[in-house]
């Protein structure tokens, strides 16, 4: 069973010194550990461990160190958090555009166009899901069913698809039908070429979003999602054939910062994912840029490089 009590601040810092965490500041780590928890940012310093069974440290394992990297994983959250906003944002449109133009302003709830009944009906769901919380707080939501009493359909897709999560829309996407023209015709626009790569850009990033939306560490994750890479993108990609991350690399966060910046040049070509990514890393100089599976001279391969 369980055994062991809840400890104090106090108790906290002198056990980490005692294994060999260097605090020189012990004031500024109480204040740290009085608003960070203590589990949480030993996901910080579980890698500077040398001996993880008895938590000992390796030489020269300081706090401060520690407290840099969970500063960078805060500022990169946010950083991708922006980004996948403009992602989501302009995903959400083209479904909502592409597919009431091509089916009609409720195709989201038409069976017939998706491949999987199962996920549909679980997708849909959740939508509903999504659309009724919204009912009591979005006034678009809240005027609709009050204007249109008599209509028992959801509302339509432009209005109802804002309430939907980036997770959700990915999904609808992913489990259309491949005769569906919309399918193609966004992933064209994204620079995908067709419907075979974009799903799974999709659900990884999606994913991602979900972990910068709960504060979870990105920092030396390994991420379970797989992508599928293009062979020839059309657009400005990773020419140096070295760079290009191998399947066994998809674990780590590079490659999907990869394809959310491939995706972004056709949102916004002339975008500051590069300087901002950059600045980061001269920010926090003891930040390990392999740990998110960085390559060599990253920022010079023409997808990353400034115009």
């Amino acid at each position: 069973m369980f055994s062991k009590k809840a400890t104090t601040i106090q108790e906290q810092i002198a056990q980490l010194q005692k294994r060999g965490l260097e605090i020189t500041n012990v004031p500024l780590a109480e204040k740290y550990l009085a608003n960070i928890s203590y589990y949480r940012l030993g996901e910080y310093w579980y890698v500077m461990q040398e001996d993880k069974e008895k938590h000992s440290f390796k030489p020269n394992s300081r706090f401060i160190d520690v407290v840099a990297l969970y500063n960078f994983d805060a500022e990169l959250r946010l950083l991708l958090f922006d980004v996948i906003e403009k992602i989501e944002i302009s995903l959400r449109t083209k479904l909502i555009y592409q597919l009431s133009h091509e089916i009609d302003p409720w195709w989201f709830a038409n069976a017939s166009i998706f491949i999987d009944t199962l996920q549909f009906t679980r997708t849909l769901a959740k939508i509903e899901e999504e659309i009724t919380r919204a009912r009591s707080k979005d006034v678009t939501i809240k005027n609709h069913y009050k204007k249109h009493k008599d209509d028992l359909r959801f509302p339509p897709s432009w209005k109802s698809l804002e309430q939907v999560s980036f997770g959700n829309l990915s999904k609808l996407y992913g489990n259309l039908i491949h005769t569906v023209k919309a399918k193609d015709g966004i992933a064209q626009e994204f620079g995908a070429v067709n419907h075979t790569y974009l799903p799974s850009w999709l659900q990884s990033i999606a994913q991602i979003r979900n972990f910068c939306a709960h504060h979870s560490r990105l920092w030396n994750r390994n991420l379970p999602s797989t992508v599928k890479l293009l062979p020839n993108p059309p657009n400005h990609w990773i020419t140096d054939d070295a760079n290009v991350p191998k399947q066994h690399e998809f674990s780590k966060l590079y490659v999907h910062m990869c394809l959310m910046k491939y995706l972004l040049d056709t949102i916004h070509p002339n975008n500051q994912f590069t300087i901002r990514l950059n600045d980061l890393f001269v920010k926090y100089p003891n930040v390990d840029p392999y740990a998110l599976g960085m390559k060599p001279n990253w920022e010079r391969e023409p997808l990353w490089k400034i115009n």
